[in-house]
């Protein structure tokens, strides 16, 4: 994920908060095949906003 450019980042992380909504979705209506998967794009989400959160104070510090 480090090797990832900004824009790459933002997308993915619309991608994921887009996934997590359907998995929730998923989750209320009893369609959910994978519980585990709520949790892992949840963690991604996580790592995405830390990564931005690390670039923009390394470029303020600057």
């Amino acid at each position: 994920m480090r090797t990832k450019t900004d824009d790459q980042l933002s997308e993915q992380l619309v991608d994921l908060k887009r996934e997590a909504f359907n998995l929730r979705f998923q989750a209320a209506t009893n369609q959910l095949e994978r519980p585990a998967r709520i949790r892992e794009v949840r963690r991604d989400i996580a790592r995405i906003k830390t990564l931005q959160n690390e670039r923009t104070r390394s470029a303020e510090a600057k």
